[in-house]
């Protein structure tokens, strides 16, 4: 069996870390396959120095991998809001993209504003069930480098029982090449707390067992066309953080696994979990409306009770604290309390000008 995959990367102002990424895709073992980058909206020139690279025009440089001149050109095919609503051109362009090597193809949409994680991969998620052969979808950051095999020890996985939905690989910190990021997920439904495994431990083969999950990282999410047929794409209110983990849960509750697999790597450039007071805000706000979304009743009350009788108080004491000493500003104390009351309010309050 060869089953077909398509592998959907979003980029917001982001070109070189999507070059990089780019070109490790392009040097994998695996053949049947395509890529479809999504422009949120950037305002960098990303899709022109994106196809200045397909052209051949834009080397990259990489610690991981030497840059490869001999798949260039690359055929783009770029595609406007407008465009994705012309189905004689989409029509033309689907035979073209049946046909050529997977290294040797870039789809590429460009959206008019920036629709966050979530909105992004479902505009990609859309054009990739609707117009390209394909059995399986891989959601991956554009800031991450893929390991060649990855793909493959990914597939090798999930078609090996029906039940399997979601699958994510063992991923490392881009700059320390053998210490683990993530090594699969399990949240805490009484209290809403995720806990990724192995993070910040050196690689010693302690997680080199295959095994099931709560939730696959988003920075490398694998995933069966069939499930997403039937549980739909990600819920676009979350915006940024918590979507994967809201998908991989309506995957379980449909009868479907989310499953870790070792064998397949990538590197991630993995940023501060909370470096600005917006992303403390999505954060916060979007572990409440996960709960209250996808908890039972006796977990979603255990979680307010943790959350707003002891989370709640003790999170703003530490941002007052390091406030006074300077360490961080008021706002960060501002963002989780309106993230928290917003959170409450599913769907109906977010900050202002999120996009």
């Amino acid at each position: 069996m060869n089953p077909n995959v398509t592998i959907i990367i979003i980029n917001w102002n982001g070109w070189k870390d999507t070059l990089e990424c780019l070109e490790s895709l392009y040097k994998i073992d695996y053949p049947h396959y395509n890529v479809v980058l999504v422009d949120n909206h950037s305002t960098d020139d990303s899709v022109e120095r994106i196809e200045k690279y397909c052209q051949g025009k834009l080397k990259v440089e990489s610690p991981f991998f030497s840059y490869d001149p001999e798949n260039k050109p690359l055929t783009i095919f770029r595609y406007s809001e407008k465009d994705l609503k012309d189905e004689s051109k989409i029509k033309k362009d689907k035979t073209e993209i049946s046909v050529l090597p997977s290294n040797k193809k870039l789809v590429v949409i460009e959206n008019k504003e920036n629709l966050g994680f979530s909105g992004g991969n479902n505009v990609g998620l859309e054009y990739a069930l609707k117009n390209l052969k394909t059995d399986y979808i891989l959601l991956l950051n554009n800031d991450t480098v893929v390991d060649k095999g990855f793909l493959r020890e990914m597939l090798k996985v999930a078609v090996s029982d029906d039940e399997i939905g979601f699958l994510g690989p063992k991923t490392y910190y881009y700059s320390k090449k053998n210490v683990i990021a993530f090594a699969g997920g399990l949240v805490n439904m009484s209290k809403g707390k995720p806990h990724a495994v192995g993070v910040n431990e050196e690689d010693k083969g302690q997680y080199n067992r295959i095994r099931d999950v709560d939730y696959v990282e988003g920075s490398c999410l694998f995933a069966k066309r069939e499930l997403l047929n039937k549980i739909g794409f990600f819920d676009t209110k979350y915006f940024a953080y918590w979507e994967e983990t809201d998908l991989c849960k309506r995957g379980s509750l449909a009868g479907y696994r989310a499953v870790y697999v070792p064998e397949a790597r990538i590197w991630h450039k993995v940023s501060a979990s909370f470096d600005s007071p917006v992303k403390l805000y999505y954060y916060t706000r979007n572990k409440v409306w996960f709960m209250k979304k996808n908890a039972t009743g006796k977990e979603y009350l255990s979680f307010i009770l943790y959350f707003f009788g002891y989370l709640f108080w003790r999170r703003n004491f530490d941002c007052f604290y390091n406030s006074l000493k300077k360490r961080e500003s008021l706002d960060r104390m501002k963002n989780f309390s309106k993230g928290a009351i917003h959170g409450l309010m599913y769907g109906k309050k977010t900050l202002k000008n999120e996009h």
